[in-house]
């Protein structure tokens, strides 16, 4: 596992840290992530409970927790209007720091594709009222996902696709409206995800993050491997790694870049406080 200096900052855009398997220790969770140079982490909100909850936690940590606020493609039947204006609130508050996770996932097809699409749609323009970029998910859903972006044309906020795990020439045509990238530990997985050692390449440094998105996609060479599977934070720096070795440069430039991108595309300090 890569261990960051202590000077080297990383920002992780992405962590469900809300999630129950963290229940039993959060605290020790955030004193790892911070003692491997993981200083500020962007809490995921997937449903409306949850976007309550990481908003709620977030508060308790300044400078150093944000959220986000969304419901995930696979809930989108709990896009109700009363769960609209929730996220609404939710996103007038300063500590929440963008719209989603939302967008489209035809992989398990949890919810039918016309209810994804009208709980995406409505939380695009939520986040274009609250002047908020987005946090997005797509999953074997580019074409649908793309045509819906491309509707919004230049009222179509910032907007990040979490956890990218399409091809290059995904990447490509998602550069190309403008979209910023944030790259998992599924780069670190030999079998699924090594085509994306090439897909970083492509992703200019201006629209790269990273991520962990733990409790999921624990990096499959990570060594020595926790017990119970569990992702988290303190990972961030081994993930970090292989993206800059796959990029031909280093930990500590790759980890200022990402931190300097994620900072502003948020609007946070671009320094940590």
């Amino acid at each position: 596992m890569a261990v960051a200096e202590p000077s080297v900052e990383f920002l992780d855009i992405g962590i469900n840290l809300t999630h129950e398997s963290y229940d039993r220790d959060r605290a020790l969770v955030l004193e790892r992530a911070f003692d491997a140079g993981v200083n500020r982490l962007i809490l995921t909100g997937a449903t409306l409970d949850s976007s309550q909850a990481s908003a709620d936690f977030a508060v308790q940590h300044p400078h150093k927790l944000y959220a986000t606020a969304g419901i995930h493609p696979h809930h989108a039947s709990q896009c109700s209007p009363e769960a609209l204006d929730a996220l609404s609130c939710l996103l007038a508050r300063p500590e929440v720091v963008a719209a989603g996770e939302c967008g489209l996932d035809y992989y398990r097809m949890i919810a039918p594709p016309e209810q994804q699409e009208a709980a995406f749609r409505a939380q695009i323009e939520l986040a274009i009222s609250a002047a908020k970029p987005l946090f997005l998910h797509c999953r074997d859903a580019h074409e649908d996902f793309l045509r819906i972006v491309k509707d919004y044309g230049s009222q179509l906020p910032r907007a990040v696709v979490h956890c990218f795990t399409g091809s290059v020439s995904q990447v490509v045509e998602c550069l190309d409206h403008g979209l910023y990238i944030g790259i998992t530990g599924w780069i670190c997985d030999e079998r699924r995800g090594h085509h994306l050692k090439e897909v970083v390449t492509k992703i200019p440094t201006d629209r790269l993050m990273i991520e962990t998105d733990g409790p999921y996609l624990l990096p499959r060479d990570l060594s020595p491997k926790p017990r119970d599977r569990r992702n988290e934070p303190a990972f961030l720096p081994h993930i970090a790694a292989t993206i800059a070795q796959a990029r031909g440069q280093t930990l500590e430039s790759l980890a200022a870049q990402t931190t300097g991108v994620a900072a502003s595309f948020f609007g946070l300090p671009t320094a940590y406080e």
